[in-house]
C-alpha cells in the first residue's frame, strides 16, 4: 500500500526557487520548500539558514542569504546525463527531494511508453558515496508505488555492474546513483534504457534524446516531493548472481581475447592496482585473479570506499596527483599501473617510459620515467587489436549488422580512424559521450579520450573500467613475454599511422554565463594561425557536421593537419579543449627516432595551447 502525504492544492508553488534580489520572495520560496520536503535533515538545515537571514551578524546573515540564492537559483536540470550536483537541500542541489520527484518522472514517463497495464522493469544500483544507499532506496520505493517491478543491486557496486544487470536481466529501465568522478560533495543520477522502451542499437545505454526531455517532462509534472506515492517494501533486493554473471561475462571476456597469452606469461605481469576510495577494488582485484594475473597488489590506503576521498584533491584519475600513490608503488613493484575512477567505468594505465625521465633532482617515479597513458594512447592499443582480432577472423558480426565497427568520439583522436582504414574495418565517429558511442551499430569496441572503454558491448553498452582493465593486462602480459612495452606497441601504431599525440585544456568557470560568451568569441573570431600554421577551416559543430547531430562546439583544423576542437563539458562548469598534432613516422624509425619525434610532438602541442588561450580569451 503507498502512503501518501495531503498536499495543499492551493500553495503557488512547489515552484523550484527563482532567482531575486527580493529576499521575502528567496524566503517564501524556501518556505514552500521546506513544506514539500521529504528529509527531516534538510528541512532544518534550510530552516537554519533562513533564520540566519535575519541576524544581526552581518557576516552571519550575508552568508545564509548567499547560499539560499545559490540553492534557489534555480531546478537542478534532467538530461542526457541524468542529474549531478552538490548534495544540500534546495531544488538546485542533490537531495532526496530532488531524486524523489526524479523517480516519479522516470516512472511515469516509462508507463506512458509501455502503456497502461504493464509493469516496467527497473533495475537500481548505487555506490558508496554519501546519501548514495538513501538515494536508490527513495527510487526503489517511488517506482515500486508507481506499479514497477524494481530489482535493486545487492550492495555498492561499479557502475558497470549496473549496465550489465540493465541488459542481462532485459530491464527496460536502469538507475545508478553515483557522481563518478566528481568531488566528494557531489552525487549523481545515471539512467538508462532497455527492454521493451529501447529496442535497436541503444539497448541498455544511457538516455538521448528525446528520452531525455519526456522523462524531464514528467518530472515537472510530478508535484511537490510530499506528494508522490512511495511504499516501504515490495522491491527485489537482489542476490550475488548479478555480480557473478558480471564476472562470468569478463572471465569469457579475458578467455575469448587472451588466446594468445599464457597462464606464465599473464603471472609474470606485475600490476599496481587503486580503486581511488571507490567501488572498484574488490571487483577488480578478483576480475584479474579470474583472469590468471596473480601478482596484484593494490595501493591499500585507497582500497576500500570511503566518500570523504582522503587522499586525493579530486578523484579522478586525470587530475594531477591522483595517482601518484600508485606510481609510486609501482617504481620498485610493477610493470604496470590500473588505476579505476570511484565507480569504475573509466580505467587508467600508467607505465614505464624511459624516454620522459628527468634524472634531476630528488628522484621520484615520474622522474624515473613513469607515466599515464593518455586515453587516447589506451584507445589506440585496445582497438587496435579489437581491429586485429576483426580482421583474422575472430570477431563474429554483431547481430542486425552489416559488419563489425570500432568508434570513438568526435573529441578523441583521429588515429583509431587511421588504424580502422589500415585493416579494413569500419569506423564511425559519434558525438561525446557514451551514450552516442554505445548506439553505433555492429559495435564492437569503442572509447573517448577521457579514459572511458567500450570493450564488450554485447555485454556491456557503456564504459567499463574492470573488463578494460583485464585486456589491458593481457596485452602487457604478452608484450612482456616478448620482451617489450605498451610503449613499444605504441611505437608499432606510429610507424604504421603516423604519431598522433594529443592533450587537453579545461577552463573550469565560477561564472557560468561566461561559458557561451567563450563560445561565441571563438565563433566570430577564431584564430588564424596554431602552433604557427594556418587555420584551414573552421567547423561548427552546431551546425550538424558530417552526419552528426547538432552539438555546442567548434573544430579548427590546420593546414599542417592540427586540430582543435572547442566544447563545454556536458557535466562540470568547464570549457574542453581537445588538441592534436600529427606527426609522419618512417615505417624504419627506430625507437629512439620516434621518442623524439614524441617529444617534439609535445612542444609543439604547447604551442597549440597557448594559442588556443589566447584564442579564448584567457
Amino acid at each position: 500500500m503507498s502512503s501518501r502525504t495531503s498536499i495543499d492544492t492551493d500553495d503557488p508553488a512547489f515552484e523550484p526557487a527563482v532567482a531575486t534580489p527580493d529576499l521575502a520572495i528567496l524566503l517564501e520560496a524556501v518556505e514552500r520548500w521546506i513544506r514539500h520536503d521529504v528529509d527531516d535533515d534538510d528541512k532544518a538545515e534550510l530552516s537554519r539558514l533562513a533564520q540566519q537571514t535575519s541576524s544581526p551578524r552581518a557576516s552571519t546573515r550575508d552568508r545564509a542569504v548567499r547560499i539560499l540564492r545559490d540553492r534557489f537559483a534555480g531546478t537542478l536540470q534532467f538530461g542526457t546525463a541524468g542529474l549531478r550536483g552538490a548534495m544540500a537541500p534546495g531544488p538546485n542541489r542533490m537531495n532526496r527531494a530532488v531524486v524523489t520527484t526524479a523517480a516519479a518522472g522516470l516512472g511515469s514517463y516509462l508507463s506512458s511508453v509501455l502503456g497502461p497495464g504493464v509493469a516496467p522493469r527497473v533495475v537500481v544500483g548505487y555506490d558508496a558515496r554519501d546519501r548514495s544507499s538513501t538515494f536508490a532506496t527513495d527510487t526503489a520505493a517511488v517506482l515500486t508505488a508507481a506499479g514497477a517491478e524494481v530489482l535493486l543491486l545487492p550492495s555498492a557496486l561499479p557502475t558497470p555492474v549496473l549496465a550489465f544487470a540493465v541488459r542481462h536481466l532485459d530491464a527496460d529501465a536502469g538507475v545508478m546513483v553515483t557522481a563518478s568522478h566528481n568531488p566528494a560533495q557531489d552525487n549523481g543520477y545515471k539512467v538508462y534504457l532497455g527492454g521493451r522502451v529501447v529496442t535497436d542499437a541503444g539497448q541498455g545505454a544511457q538516455i538521448v534524446p528525446p528520452h531525455d526531455a519526456g522523462i524531464a517532462e514528467r518530472i515537472a509534472a510530478a508535484g511537490p516531493p510530499s506528494g508522490v506515492p512511495r511504499v516501504e517494501s515490495g522491491w527485489t533486493v537482489l542476490g550475488r548472481e548479478v555480480v557473478d554473471a558480471y564476472l562470468a561475462s569478463v572471465a569469457d571476456l579475458a578467455r575469448r581475447a587472451g588466446t594468445s597469452t599464457g597462464p606464465q606469461e599473464r603471472a609474470a605481469l606485475r600490476i599496481v592496482t587503486t580503486s581511488l576510495h571507490g567501488v572498484g577494488g574488490r571487483v577488480l582485484a578478483r576480475v584479474l585473479a579470474d583472469a590468471g594475473f596473480t601478482r596484484v597488489t593494490p595501493v591499500e590506503e585507497q582500497l576500500h570506499p570511503d566518500p570523504s576521498f582522503p587522499t586525493v584533491r579530486f578523484p579522478n584519475p586525470e587530475e594531477p596527483g591522483a595517482i601518484d600513490m600508485a606510481v609510486a608503488l609501482a617504481e620498485a613493484h610493477a610493470d604496470l599501473v590500473i588505476a579505476n575512477d570511484p565507480d569504475a567505468d573509466r580505467c587508467a594505465v600508467a607505465v614505464y617510459d624511459p624516454s620522459v625521465g628527468t634524472h634531476q633532482g630528488a628522484e621520484t617515479a615520474r622522474s624515473q620515467g613513469w607515466r599515464m597513458l593518455h586515453g587516447d594512447e589506451v584507445g589506440a592499443l585496445l582497438g587496435r587489436e579489437a581491429v586485429r582480432r576483426i580482421a583474422r577472423g575472430e570477431v563474429p558480426p554483431p547481430d542486425g549488422s552489416t559488419g563489425p565497427v570500432v568508434a570513438c568520439s568526435v573529441v578523441s583522436s583521429r588515429l583509431l580512424s587511421s588504424i580502422a582504414v589500415r585493416y579494413g574495418v569500419g569506423h564511425a565517429t559519434t558525438l561525446t559521450g557514451f551514450k552516442w558511442i554505445a548506439r553505433t551499430p555492429g559495435l564492437v569496441f569503442g572509447y573517448e579520450e577521457a579514459l572511458g572503454y567500450c570493450v564488450d558491448p554485447a555485454h556491456v553498452r557503456d564504459k567499463d573500467g574492470l573488463s578494460t582493465a583485464v585486456l589491458v593486462a593481457l596485452l602487457a602480459a604478452r608484450l612482456k613475454a616478448e620482451g617489450r612495452t605498451l610503449v613499444d606497441a605504441l611505437d608499432d601504431v606510429a610507424r604504421e599511422n603516423g604519431l598522433f599525440v594529443t592533450d587537453q585544456l579545461s577552463v573550469r568557470f565560477d561564472d557560468l554565463d561566461r561559458i557561451p560568451e567563450t563560445m561565441q568569441r571563438l565563433r566570430t573570431a577564431p584564430p588564424r594561425t596554431i602552433a604557427g600554421a594556418g587555420v584551414a577551416q573552421v567547423l561548427d559543430l552546431s551546425d550538424g557536421v558530417d552526419g552528426l547531430p547538432p552539438t555546442d562546439g567548434i573544430v579548427l583544423l590546420g593546414a599542417d593537419d592540427t586540430r582543435v576542437v572547442v566544447r563545454p563539458s556536458g557535466t562540470e562548469p568547464k570549457v574542453k579543449c581537445y588538441l592534436e598534432v600529427v606527426e609522419p613516422v618512417a615505417p624504419d624509425a627506430s625507437a629512439i627516432d620516434v621518442g623524439r619525434l614524441r617529444v617534439a610532438a609535445h612542444r609543439k602541442l604547447d604551442r597549440v595551447k597557448a594559442d588556443v588561450r589566447a584564442a579564448l580569451g584567457l
